[in-house]
Parts: structure tokens; sequence; C-alpha cells
């Protein structure tokens, strides 16, 4: 669920506290035997079960409870299965649910995440309720310490959503004007790198996407196609976007980084002439820095530009996003963790953020280490329409708190709790926001 809306807590959150619970209480208690899908010689066997015993346990029941203001009461169980590899990390986690939401009705969820190397991961995910919602979620990345001269990510992605909020065009739109529908698209994204050396990079990224939108899932918000008849990209479309990025990386960890950067800066474009409903080009750039404080301490700063200068054509679904727990360059959206996400939508959108990643508690079980931080935070940001706006005015902040449970060397789910004007706002995942 999508919403700005205080005291608001998604399933999404419990799952999340589910598997970080999890990750920092249980790391190392799996076989030692290195556990591959695609080989049945290393899946788990039936070993002798003690109900005291969770390390006996085949899988981990989570019960789920949650409530929301507009999506009513979901409860179901999640099953949660972590393996490792042969020096006691995480390698796969596996964590299905079936649910029950008074308005979206009944459904489940199927995830499998896979880290094979530092080089490699993978995932799939799928999720379905009776009404309306759908999703199907796959991708695949390799190359990622740059030790070779290709790097390459592919993702598939197909979803119908009717929790999507939108509330106007600009950077005063206001909360009376929120308004629901759905999004039914799906894309293929690729993303193809040359690396110079192990920190500079030269990538293309190429994704096609189909898009229609329709009536949303929740009858106590007005449809946007009711509030904003003529809103362009109603009707949805195709674009076939293609962007060229330069990047240089020398974080030491891709994953779990407290020293070093990440800075990438990007022009990219969707053309009638090429396959695509709408031309629209775009340009920008994301920057990223971890500064090291002492032992427990990492500062982990951001921030985000991308200006659309000639975006009379481009639909509102493909126009910048600021607000929601992610930056992705990808899809112009950017870490507000103040408001919901796609809160504010616009051409051109600037954004900074700031957060203390503070170790409070570590643990070594099996050679695996387990983490407990927690991360005030200060996020900035705004969206305006033309590339001459002044680009100092009128940002929205925003600051909380984060709590991260942290398996090393790959994994990290996420609990951040913002507060802005409006009230709190609570954001669940896997891997840090930036």
């Amino acid at each position: 669920m999508k919403s700005t809306s205080s005291r608001t807590i998604t399933r999404s959150l419990c799952v999340c506290l589910a598997l970080a619970w999890l990750i920092a209480s249980t790391v190392g208690t799996a076989s030692a035997a290195a556990f591959s899908l695609l080989d049945p010689s290393t899946w788990p066997r039936p070993q002798s079960f003690s109900l005291l015993d969770p390390n006996s346990w085949p899988v981990i029941p989570i019960p789920i409870i949650t409530t929301d203001p507009n999506g009513g009461t979901t409860y179901g169980m999640m099953a949660v299965k972590l393996f490792h590899d042969d020096q006691g990390d995480i390698s796969s986690i596996f964590a299905p649910d079936v649910t029950k939401n008074t308005t979206l009705g009944v459904g489940g969820d199927f995830r499998y995440f896979a880290y094979p190397s530092a080089d490699t991961h993978w995932y799939g995910t799928a999720s379905a309720q009776y009404h309306k919602a759908r999703n199907v979620d796959v991708s695949y990345q390799t190359g990622i310490t740059r030790q070779s001269p290709i790097s390459w990510s592919g993702r598939l992605f197909w979803e119908h959503d009717p929790t999507e909020r939108f509330y106007g065009i600009g950077n005063m739109s206001m909360n009376g004007m929120q308004s629901n529908y759905m999004t039914k698209q799906i894309y293929a994204e690729s993303v193809l790198g040359y690396n110079f050396n192990e920190h500079m990079q030269l990538a293309w990224l190429l994704r096609p996407r189909y898009v229609r939108i329709g009536p949303g899932g929740f009858t106590s918000l007005p449809a946007t196609s009711e509030l904003f008849p003529h809103l362009k990209g109603l009707d949805g479309g195709s674009e076939i976007y293609d962007s060229a990025v330069f990047s240089y990386d020398n974080r030491d960890s891709a994953d779990l980084p407290h020293n070093g950067g990440f800075y990438q800066v990007f022009y990219g474009n969707a053309d009638r002439r090429f396959g695509s409903s709408m031309s629209y080009n775009r340009f920008g750039t994301d920057l990223r820095h971890y500064f090291p404080l002492w032992t427990r301490f990492t500062l982990a700063t951001h921030a985000y530009v991308s200006y659309i200068p000639a975006g009379n054509e481009t639909p509102f679904f493909s126009m910048a996003r600021l607000g929601g727990e992610f930056t992705d360059y990808l899809t112009d959206r950017t870490t507000q963790r103040g408001w919901g996400v796609a809160r504010w939508t616009d051409n051109n959108i600037e954004g900074v953020n700031a957060e203390l990643r503070t170790k409070v508690y570590t643990a070594k079980v099996f050679d695996t280490t387990g983490t407990l931080e927690v991360a005030p935070f200060v996020d900035m940001g705004k969206v305006s329409h033309e590339f001459t706006d002044n680009p100092l005015n009128r940002f929205h902040p925003a600051g909380g708190m984060g709590f991260r449970a942290v398996a090393e060397p790959y994994v990290v789910g996420f609990v951040d709790i913002g507060y802005a004007g409006d009230g709190e706002t609570i954001f669940a995942g896997v891997n840090y926001p930036f």
C-alpha cells in the first residue's frame, strides 16, 4: 500500500520486520552446507523436530496482522527459511505468505532472494490479491564488483497496482486533492555496462514499457480520472526509453557501504520516431558518499537532481516523483520519507538526504555477523515544472528514525519512521534506501 496518512502500517512492514528479526536472531543457525536452488543435493534434509528448538523447525512461521485507514485489515501467516553458504553467510531467503485484506481480498506472496556471490545477485517475487492487485518481479545482476570488463543487469516487471495515489502536478499540490488509480504495466529493463576499471563504468540502459491506467481499489478516495480529467497520460502509453550512464564507484561494499562513494550522471530519452507514444528527454545526477565516523558510526549522504527540459509531452506516470523510501534514477524517483510514495510529481526534481547509521548491537554466530542499527535521518526535496525555476526554494523537509537489521556481507532489512507536517509515515524494505 502507498499512503501518506499518519499511522499507516502496511503488510510490507510486517514482512520486513519479520525478515529483519530473523536475520538478526537466527544468523548462522542453518546448515553449514552451501545451498543452491538448482542443485537438489544441497536442499535441506528432514531433521529431528522439537517444538522448543526453533533451529529444528523446517520454516519459521510469522503471524501478519496489520491495519490501514484505506485498505482496512490484513491478516495472515508468513513462513521464512534462511539458507547459508559454507562460510555461514546468508546465501538465499525464501519467504512466502498467505493473507486476507478487507479491501483487496484473499492473497499471497512468493519471495526468493539469492546471493550466490558478491558479484551476482538475483531474486524472484510474485504476489496476488483477489481484488485487482497482481505483481511479478524478476531481476538478475552480475558484474556488481566490476572486476571483469562487462557488467549486466536485467529485470522483468509486471503489475496491476490498485493502490496508487496522485495529488496533482507541482510542488504545492494539496493533500485535499488526493486521488486513487491503478497502474497496469509491464516492462523489461537491461543495463549493459563496460568497466574501464573497477571504479569507472559507462553503461547503456534500454527499457521498453507498456502502461495503462485504470480505476483504483479504494472507494474512500476519488478516482484520478474524475478529479483530474485532463491529466496527460490517463490513457496510458508505450515508451522505449534508453539512457547513457557514466558512474564512478569507490565504495568498500556495493551492498553495505561504510566508506567511499557512488556517483552517476545520466542522459536519456523516449522518442516517437523510435516507437514511443510520447517524446521527452531527461538528464541528471545521483551522488552518494559514505563517511566512516569512529567504529560504530557511518554518515550516509545522498543528492539527486533530474530535469526534463522539454516536458510538455511527458505523461504523469513518467514524470519525476518525490516521496517514499527509495531512490531510483531508472524511474526518476528520490527518497523523501516524510510522505508517501510519489507524493509530489512534476518534470524536475531535487533531493538531499543524510542519515547516521549507528551500530547498536553486534553478534557473531558460526562465522556470520548480525548487526542491529539505528539511523536518525533528515530528508529534503522539491519538484518543479520549468527548467529555469529556482532550485533552492520551497523544499519539503522531513526527519525521522530508521531501524536496520544487517547480516553481512549482503543483506539488510529496514524499517524507517518519518515525520513531516502531515504526520508520521512508516516504510519497510530490503536494502538501504540509498
